[in-house]
Protein backbone atom coordinates (compact mmCIF):
# COMPACT_ATOMS: atom_id res chain seq x y z
CA UNK A 1 0.00 0.00 0.00
CA UNK A 2 2.41 1.99 0.48
CA UNK A 3 4.41 1.82 -2.14
CA UNK A 4 1.55 2.42 -4.42
CA UNK A 5 0.70 5.41 -2.41
CA UNK A 6 3.85 6.82 -3.65
CA UNK A 7 3.27 5.47 -7.27
CA UNK A 8 -0.12 7.34 -8.00
CA UNK A 9 1.52 10.65 -5.60
CA UNK A 10 4.44 10.44 -7.76
CA UNK A 11 2.01 10.24 -11.24
CA UNK A 12 0.34 13.38 -9.82
CA UNK A 13 3.39 15.19 -9.18
CA UNK A 14 4.81 14.48 -12.29
CA UNK A 15 1.33 15.50 -14.26
CA UNK A 16 1.11 18.45 -12.23
CA UNK A 17 4.68 19.30 -13.59
CA UNK A 18 4.12 17.90 -17.31
CA UNK A 19 0.58 20.96 -17.12
CA UNK A 20 3.08 23.70 -16.64
CA UNK A 21 4.83 22.80 -19.96
CA UNK A 22 1.83 22.22 -21.99
CA UNK A 23 0.69 25.86 -21.35
CA UNK A 24 3.53 26.86 -23.54
CA UNK A 25 3.03 24.83 -26.44
CA UNK A 26 1.70 26.67 -29.71
CA UNK A 27 -1.74 25.22 -31.14
CA UNK A 28 0.31 24.20 -34.26
CA UNK A 29 2.60 21.55 -32.16
CA UNK A 30 -0.46 20.51 -30.27
CA UNK A 31 -2.62 20.03 -33.66
CA UNK A 32 0.64 18.20 -35.23
CA UNK A 33 0.96 15.74 -32.48
CA UNK A 34 -2.76 14.94 -31.94
CA UNK A 35 -2.24 13.64 -35.71
CA UNK A 36 0.84 12.02 -34.98
CA UNK A 37 -1.03 9.98 -32.40
CA UNK A 38 -3.69 8.84 -34.98
CA UNK A 39 -0.44 8.13 -37.46
CA UNK A 40 1.10 5.96 -34.34
CA UNK A 41 -2.34 4.12 -33.55
CA UNK A 42 -2.16 3.15 -36.93
CA UNK A 43 1.18 1.74 -36.71
CA UNK A 44 0.76 0.17 -33.64
CA UNK A 45 -2.47 -1.68 -34.55
CA UNK A 46 -0.86 -5.07 -34.10
CA UNK A 47 0.27 -4.80 -31.02
CA UNK A 48 -2.94 -2.74 -29.82
CA UNK A 49 -4.93 -5.72 -30.83
CA UNK A 50 -3.25 -8.19 -29.41
CA UNK A 51 -3.12 -6.41 -25.89
CA UNK A 52 -7.03 -5.90 -26.50
CA UNK A 53 -6.92 -9.88 -27.34
CA UNK A 54 -5.75 -10.78 -23.93
CA UNK A 55 -8.35 -7.94 -21.98
CA UNK A 56 -10.98 -9.77 -23.97
CA UNK A 57 -9.97 -13.64 -23.29
CA UNK A 58 -9.98 -12.79 -19.76
CA UNK A 59 -13.89 -10.92 -19.61
CA UNK A 60 -15.02 -14.32 -21.57
CA UNK A 61 -12.97 -15.78 -18.70
CA UNK A 62 -14.84 -14.07 -16.25
CA UNK A 63 -18.55 -14.32 -18.02
CA UNK A 64 -18.66 -10.60 -19.05
CA UNK A 65 -22.01 -9.84 -21.32
CA UNK A 66 -21.91 -9.61 -24.47
CA UNK A 67 -22.36 -5.72 -24.45
CA UNK A 68 -19.45 -5.53 -22.45
CA UNK A 69 -17.37 -7.45 -24.75
CA UNK A 70 -18.33 -5.42 -27.41
CA UNK A 71 -17.89 -2.36 -25.53
CA UNK A 72 -14.20 -3.79 -24.78
CA UNK A 73 -12.90 -5.17 -28.31
CA UNK A 74 -10.91 -2.41 -30.33
CA UNK A 75 -11.97 -3.85 -33.47
CA UNK A 76 -10.66 -2.16 -36.90
CA UNK A 77 -13.86 -0.05 -36.67
CA UNK A 78 -13.26 1.35 -33.48
CA UNK A 79 -9.28 2.49 -34.03
CA UNK A 80 -10.66 3.84 -37.35
CA UNK A 81 -13.27 5.75 -34.82
CA UNK A 82 -10.13 6.84 -32.20
CA UNK A 83 -7.93 8.10 -34.82
CA UNK A 84 -10.92 10.31 -36.83
CA UNK A 85 -11.61 11.45 -33.35
CA UNK A 86 -7.75 12.63 -32.76
CA UNK A 87 -8.08 14.23 -36.44
CA UNK A 88 -11.06 15.76 -35.54
CA UNK A 89 -10.15 17.81 -32.26
CA UNK A 90 -7.02 18.89 -33.81
CA UNK A 91 -9.56 20.80 -36.33
CA UNK A 92 -11.26 22.41 -33.71
CA UNK A 93 -10.54 25.57 -32.62
CA UNK A 94 -8.03 25.67 -29.85
CA UNK A 95 -9.48 27.77 -26.73
CA UNK A 96 -6.39 28.51 -24.63
CA UNK A 97 -5.41 32.10 -24.65
CA UNK A 98 -8.36 33.58 -25.69
CA UNK A 99 -9.17 36.72 -24.45
CA UNK A 100 -13.27 37.37 -23.72
CA UNK A 101 -14.79 40.93 -22.39
CA UNK A 102 -11.92 43.52 -22.48
CA UNK A 103 -13.08 46.69 -21.59
CA UNK A 104 -11.37 49.96 -20.50
CA UNK A 105 -12.08 51.37 -16.85
CA UNK A 106 -12.78 54.71 -15.45
CA UNK A 107 -9.23 54.85 -14.45
CA UNK A 108 -7.83 53.52 -17.35
CA UNK A 109 -7.20 49.86 -16.71
CA UNK A 110 -8.26 47.63 -19.46
CA UNK A 111 -9.53 44.37 -17.98
CA UNK A 112 -9.97 41.52 -19.52
CA UNK A 113 -10.36 37.31 -19.47
CA UNK A 114 -8.20 34.73 -21.33
CA UNK A 115 -9.24 30.78 -21.01
CA UNK A 116 -6.79 28.85 -19.44
CA UNK A 117 -6.28 25.24 -18.62
CA UNK A 118 -7.36 23.72 -15.52
CA UNK A 119 -4.49 22.05 -14.86
CA UNK A 120 -4.66 18.16 -14.34
CA UNK A 121 -7.54 15.99 -14.73
CA UNK A 122 -7.99 12.29 -13.28
CA UNK A 123 -10.38 10.37 -15.02
CA UNK A 124 -11.85 7.36 -13.50
CA UNK A 125 -13.81 5.40 -16.46
CA UNK A 126 -15.46 1.97 -17.37
CA UNK A 127 -15.17 -0.60 -19.83
CA UNK A 128 -14.70 1.42 -23.38
CA UNK A 129 -10.85 1.67 -24.04
CA UNK A 130 -11.58 3.82 -26.63
CA UNK A 131 -12.20 6.91 -23.73
CA UNK A 132 -8.40 6.67 -22.87
CA UNK A 133 -7.47 8.08 -26.43
CA UNK A 134 -10.82 10.54 -26.26
CA UNK A 135 -9.81 11.79 -22.79
CA UNK A 136 -6.26 12.34 -23.82
CA UNK A 137 -6.54 13.89 -27.12
CA UNK A 138 -9.54 16.93 -25.72
CA UNK A 139 -7.10 17.29 -22.46
CA UNK A 140 -3.72 17.58 -24.66
CA UNK A 141 -5.07 19.72 -27.13
CA UNK A 142 -7.08 22.22 -23.81
CA UNK A 143 -3.44 21.97 -22.39
CA UNK A 144 -4.24 19.68 -19.87
CA UNK A 145 -2.20 16.72 -18.21
CA UNK A 146 -4.33 13.60 -17.57
CA UNK A 147 -4.67 10.94 -15.38
CA UNK A 148 -6.45 7.78 -16.42
CA UNK A 149 -8.04 4.91 -14.70
CA UNK A 150 -10.07 2.74 -16.64
CA UNK A 151 -11.34 -0.59 -15.70
CA UNK A 152 -9.69 -3.75 -14.64
CA UNK A 153 -11.27 -5.80 -17.67
CA UNK A 154 -9.29 -2.95 -20.02
CA UNK A 155 -6.06 -2.79 -18.37
CA UNK A 156 -4.13 -4.10 -20.83
CA UNK A 157 -5.67 -2.03 -23.64
CA UNK A 158 -5.52 0.94 -21.87
CA UNK A 159 -2.11 0.26 -20.83
CA UNK A 160 -1.12 -0.36 -25.01
CA UNK A 161 -2.72 2.56 -25.93
CA UNK A 162 -1.06 5.28 -23.61
CA UNK A 163 2.24 4.08 -23.83
CA UNK A 164 1.52 5.22 -27.56
CA UNK A 165 0.27 8.49 -26.73
CA UNK A 166 3.65 8.71 -24.76
CA UNK A 167 5.77 7.64 -27.23
CA UNK A 168 4.80 10.43 -29.84
CA UNK A 169 5.06 12.91 -26.97
CA UNK A 170 8.58 11.74 -26.35
CA UNK A 171 9.18 12.16 -30.01
CA UNK A 172 8.17 15.73 -30.12
CA UNK A 173 10.24 16.91 -26.95
CA UNK A 174 6.53 17.03 -24.91
CA UNK A 175 6.26 14.92 -21.13
CA UNK A 176 5.79 12.17 -21.73
CA UNK A 177 3.62 12.42 -17.80
CA UNK A 178 1.32 14.31 -19.27
CA UNK A 179 -0.56 11.24 -20.04
CA UNK A 180 -0.82 8.62 -17.81
CA UNK A 181 -2.57 5.54 -16.91
CA UNK A 182 -2.56 4.04 -13.48
CA UNK A 183 -0.96 0.70 -14.19
CA UNK A 184 -2.54 -1.49 -11.11
CA UNK A 185 -5.98 -2.57 -10.89
CA UNK A 186 -6.65 -2.55 -6.98
CA UNK A 187 -9.87 -0.37 -5.87
CA UNK A 188 -7.21 1.28 -3.26
CA UNK A 189 -5.63 3.24 -6.29
CA UNK A 190 -9.05 5.35 -6.65
CA UNK A 191 -8.50 6.08 -3.25
CA UNK A 192 -5.20 7.17 -3.55
CA UNK A 193 -5.74 9.41 -6.95
CA UNK A 194 -8.92 10.80 -4.88
CA UNK A 195 -6.82 12.22 -2.32
CA UNK A 196 -4.53 13.95 -4.44
CA UNK A 197 -5.95 17.33 -3.69
CA UNK A 198 -2.95 19.09 -3.84
CA UNK A 199 -1.78 17.93 -7.61
CA UNK A 200 -5.36 17.27 -9.61
CA UNK A 201 -7.55 20.11 -9.92
CA UNK A 202 -10.51 18.17 -11.67
CA UNK A 203 -12.26 14.43 -11.28
CA UNK A 204 -14.15 13.33 -14.06
CA UNK A 205 -16.03 9.93 -13.19
CA UNK A 206 -17.82 8.17 -16.36
CA UNK A 207 -19.59 4.82 -16.05
CA UNK A 208 -22.68 3.83 -14.02
CA UNK A 209 -23.86 5.98 -11.28
CA UNK A 210 -22.26 3.19 -8.52
CA UNK A 211 -19.12 4.46 -9.50
CA UNK A 212 -20.53 7.97 -9.97
CA UNK A 213 -21.72 8.11 -6.48
CA UNK A 214 -19.22 6.00 -4.70
CA UNK A 215 -16.01 8.76 -6.56
CA UNK A 216 -18.25 11.99 -5.21
CA UNK A 217 -18.60 10.63 -1.88
CA UNK A 218 -15.09 9.93 -1.37
CA UNK A 219 -13.26 12.61 -3.49
CA UNK A 220 -10.98 15.15 -1.70
CA UNK A 221 -10.92 16.99 -5.61
CA UNK A 222 -13.88 18.57 -6.90
CA UNK A 223 -16.02 16.02 -9.25
CA UNK A 224 -17.76 16.75 -12.83
CA UNK A 225 -20.64 14.59 -11.86
CA UNK A 226 -23.63 12.99 -14.02
CA UNK A 227 -25.27 10.30 -12.37
CA UNK A 228 -27.42 9.27 -14.81
CA UNK A 229 -29.99 10.08 -17.68
CA UNK A 230 -33.62 10.02 -17.04
CA UNK A 231 -34.54 12.10 -20.33
CA UNK A 232 -37.95 12.98 -21.34
CA UNK A 233 -40.17 14.23 -24.14
CA UNK A 234 -43.27 16.57 -23.69
CA UNK A 235 -46.09 16.03 -26.28
CA UNK A 236 -48.04 19.05 -26.17
CA UNK A 237 -51.35 18.98 -27.46
CA UNK A 238 -50.30 21.91 -29.91
CA UNK A 239 -47.47 19.18 -31.60
CA UNK A 240 -47.40 18.33 -35.00
CA UNK A 241 -47.91 14.29 -34.38
CA UNK A 242 -47.00 13.34 -37.77
CA UNK A 243 -43.20 14.64 -36.79
CA UNK A 244 -43.36 13.64 -33.14
CA UNK A 245 -43.58 9.75 -33.71
CA UNK A 246 -40.11 9.44 -35.77
CA UNK A 247 -39.00 11.17 -33.28
CA UNK A 248 -40.24 9.94 -30.22
CA UNK A 249 -38.92 6.41 -32.06
CA UNK A 250 -35.13 7.90 -32.63
CA UNK A 251 -34.86 8.72 -29.02
CA UNK A 252 -35.80 5.60 -27.92
CA UNK A 253 -34.74 3.13 -30.14
CA UNK A 254 -31.83 3.90 -31.75
CA UNK A 255 -29.08 3.11 -28.67
CA UNK A 256 -31.16 2.29 -25.84
CA UNK A 257 -28.44 1.68 -23.91
CA UNK A 258 -26.90 5.13 -23.79
CA UNK A 259 -27.10 8.11 -21.30
CA UNK A 260 -29.26 10.85 -23.96
CA UNK A 261 -32.07 7.82 -24.48
CA UNK A 262 -35.52 8.27 -23.88
CA UNK A 263 -36.97 6.85 -20.76
CA UNK A 264 -40.45 8.85 -20.03
CA UNK A 265 -42.99 10.14 -22.28
CA UNK A 266 -45.15 12.68 -21.23
CA UNK A 267 -48.32 12.98 -23.28
CA UNK A 268 -50.67 15.89 -22.85
CA UNK A 269 -54.58 14.94 -22.36
CA UNK A 270 -56.14 16.54 -25.00
CA UNK A 271 -54.12 14.16 -28.02
CA UNK A 272 -53.89 11.40 -25.61
CA UNK A 273 -56.98 9.37 -26.94
CA UNK A 274 -56.10 9.82 -30.60
CA UNK A 275 -52.08 9.46 -30.81
CA UNK A 276 -51.14 7.30 -28.25
CA UNK A 277 -52.96 3.96 -29.64
CA UNK A 278 -50.76 4.05 -33.31
CA UNK A 279 -47.60 5.87 -31.37
CA UNK A 280 -48.11 2.79 -29.56
CA UNK A 281 -47.84 -0.10 -32.16
CA UNK A 282 -45.39 1.80 -33.83
CA UNK A 283 -42.66 1.40 -30.92
CA UNK A 284 -44.04 -2.38 -30.69
CA UNK A 285 -42.31 -2.80 -33.94
CA UNK A 286 -39.54 -1.58 -32.31
CA UNK A 287 -39.61 -4.53 -29.51
CA UNK A 288 -40.47 -1.20 -27.04
CA UNK A 289 -42.27 -2.36 -23.65
CA UNK A 290 -44.46 0.70 -22.69
CA UNK A 291 -44.95 0.66 -19.06
CA UNK A 292 -47.75 3.75 -18.27
CA UNK A 293 -49.57 5.19 -16.21
CA UNK A 294 -53.54 3.96 -15.65
CA UNK A 295 -54.94 6.33 -18.01
CA UNK A 296 -52.21 5.39 -20.70
CA UNK A 297 -52.93 1.79 -20.41
CA UNK A 298 -56.68 2.19 -20.61
CA UNK A 299 -56.23 3.90 -24.07
CA UNK A 300 -54.19 0.62 -25.36
CA UNK A 301 -53.19 -2.50 -24.57
CA UNK A 302 -50.29 -1.67 -26.04
CA UNK A 303 -49.31 -0.24 -22.57
CA UNK A 304 -48.95 -2.00 -19.57
CA UNK A 305 -49.37 -0.35 -15.82
CA UNK A 306 -46.38 0.74 -14.61
CA UNK A 307 -44.91 0.00 -10.97
CA UNK A 308 -44.72 2.90 -8.79
CA UNK A 309 -40.35 2.50 -8.84
CA UNK A 310 -40.77 2.95 -12.86
CA UNK A 311 -41.17 6.15 -12.59
CA UNK A 312 -37.53 7.85 -13.28
CA UNK A 313 -35.90 4.96 -14.06
CA UNK A 314 -33.20 4.62 -16.38
CA UNK A 315 -33.68 1.38 -18.18
CA UNK A 316 -31.21 1.68 -20.89
CA UNK A 317 -33.05 -0.98 -22.28
CA UNK A 318 -35.98 -0.95 -24.44
CA UNK A 319 -38.47 0.17 -21.92
CA UNK A 320 -40.24 3.46 -21.98
CA UNK A 321 -42.57 5.16 -19.54
CA UNK A 322 -45.79 6.57 -20.67
CA UNK A 323 -47.84 9.25 -18.36
CA UNK A 324 -50.77 11.62 -19.99
CA UNK A 325 -50.77 14.90 -17.93
CA UNK A 326 -53.01 17.36 -17.76
CA UNK A 327 -51.02 20.29 -19.25
CA UNK A 328 -47.32 21.70 -19.18
CA UNK A 329 -47.60 22.58 -15.55
CA UNK A 330 -47.75 18.96 -14.80
CA UNK A 331 -45.44 18.14 -17.59
CA UNK A 332 -42.51 20.59 -16.05
CA UNK A 333 -43.94 19.40 -12.38
CA UNK A 334 -43.22 15.76 -13.26
CA UNK A 335 -39.81 16.57 -15.55
CA UNK A 336 -38.78 18.59 -11.83
CA UNK A 337 -39.39 15.64 -9.85
CA UNK A 338 -37.96 12.45 -12.15
CA UNK A 339 -35.39 14.16 -14.34
CA UNK A 340 -31.79 14.51 -14.28
CA UNK A 341 -31.36 17.46 -15.55
CA UNK A 342 -29.57 15.58 -19.00
CA UNK A 343 -32.42 15.97 -21.23
CA UNK A 344 -35.98 17.56 -21.58
CA UNK A 345 -37.98 17.68 -25.04
CA UNK A 346 -40.61 19.57 -25.60
CA UNK A 347 -42.57 18.62 -29.20
CA UNK A 348 -44.75 21.98 -29.79
CA UNK A 349 -45.64 24.56 -32.67
CA UNK A 350 -47.16 26.75 -30.20
CA UNK A 351 -44.18 29.89 -29.88
CA UNK A 352 -45.13 30.66 -26.61
CA UNK A 353 -45.14 27.38 -25.00
CA UNK A 354 -42.39 26.33 -26.37
CA UNK A 355 -40.35 29.46 -24.84
CA UNK A 356 -41.74 28.89 -21.73
CA UNK A 357 -40.63 25.47 -21.58
CA UNK A 358 -36.95 26.89 -22.47
CA UNK A 359 -36.74 28.75 -20.18
CA UNK A 360 -38.21 26.79 -17.12
CA UNK A 361 -37.13 23.31 -17.69
CA UNK A 362 -33.47 22.90 -15.81
CA UNK A 363 -31.60 20.22 -17.55
CA UNK A 364 -28.21 20.43 -19.60
CA UNK A 365 -30.16 20.79 -22.71
CA UNK A 366 -33.41 21.39 -23.26
CA UNK A 367 -34.83 21.15 -26.98
CA UNK A 368 -37.81 21.71 -29.04
CA UNK A 369 -39.00 18.93 -31.88
CA UNK A 370 -36.28 16.74 -31.82
CA UNK A 371 -34.80 13.61 -30.92
CA UNK A 372 -32.73 13.47 -27.13
CA UNK A 373 -29.72 11.86 -28.90
CA UNK A 374 -28.68 15.15 -29.92
CA UNK A 375 -27.50 15.71 -26.34
CA UNK A 376 -23.91 15.04 -27.33
CA UNK A 377 -20.56 16.50 -27.75
CA UNK A 378 -20.63 16.11 -31.51
CA UNK A 379 -23.47 16.28 -32.52
CA UNK A 380 -23.63 19.64 -30.74
CA UNK A 381 -20.21 21.16 -32.70
CA UNK A 382 -18.34 20.34 -29.66
CA UNK A 383 -15.82 17.63 -31.41
CA UNK A 384 -14.98 14.62 -29.31
CA UNK A 385 -17.02 14.58 -25.63
CA UNK A 386 -15.05 13.78 -22.41
CA UNK A 387 -18.69 13.23 -20.96
CA UNK A 388 -21.76 15.27 -19.91
CA UNK A 389 -22.13 17.09 -16.90
CA UNK A 390 -25.74 17.57 -15.49
CA UNK A 391 -24.25 19.53 -12.83
CA UNK A 392 -23.62 23.33 -13.00
CA UNK A 393 -20.37 23.73 -11.21
CA UNK A 394 -18.51 24.45 -13.66
CA UNK A 395 -19.34 23.44 -16.55
CA UNK A 396 -23.50 21.95 -17.91
CA UNK A 397 -23.99 19.45 -21.26
CA UNK A 398 -21.80 17.73 -22.98
CA UNK A 399 -18.19 18.38 -22.00
CA UNK A 400 -15.53 19.77 -24.87
CA UNK A 401 -12.63 21.98 -25.69
CA UNK A 402 -14.04 24.74 -24.02
CA UNK A 403 -15.20 23.36 -20.79
CA UNK A 404 -11.89 21.85 -20.18
CA UNK A 405 -10.83 25.42 -19.32
CA UNK A 406 -11.27 28.12 -16.74
CA UNK A 407 -10.72 32.12 -16.93
CA UNK A 408 -8.75 34.07 -15.38
CA UNK A 409 -8.50 37.91 -15.42
CA UNK A 410 -5.67 39.66 -17.16
CA UNK A 411 -5.48 43.56 -16.64
CA UNK A 412 -3.08 45.78 -18.61
CA UNK A 413 -2.27 49.08 -16.68
CA UNK A 414 -0.26 52.58 -16.98
CA UNK A 415 1.15 52.65 -13.73
CA UNK A 416 -2.43 53.19 -12.13
CA UNK A 417 -2.29 53.07 -8.06
CA UNK A 418 -5.74 52.51 -6.01
CA UNK A 419 -6.62 55.09 -3.88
Amino acid sequence: MINMYQDIKGMAVQAKKAARTLVTLSTETKNNVLRRMAAGIDAKRDFIQSENAKDLAAGKEKGLSLSMLDRLELSDAVIASMMQGLSEVAALPDPVGEIEKMIKRPNGLMVGRMRIPLGVIGMIYESRPNVTVDAAALCLKAGNAIILRGGSEAINSNRALASVLQEVLKAEGIAAEAIQVIPVTDREAVDILLSQEEYIDLIIPRGGEGLIRFVSETSRIPVLKHYKGVCHIYVDSDADLDLATPVIINSKVQRPGVCNALEGLLVHKDIANEYLPGLAAELRKNDVILLGCERSAGITPDIVAAKDDDWGTEFLSLSLCVKIVEDMDEACSYIEEYGSQHTEIILSENHSKVQRFLNEVDASAVMVNTSTRFNDGGELGLGTEIGISTTKLHAYGPMGLEELTTRKFIVYGQGQVRT
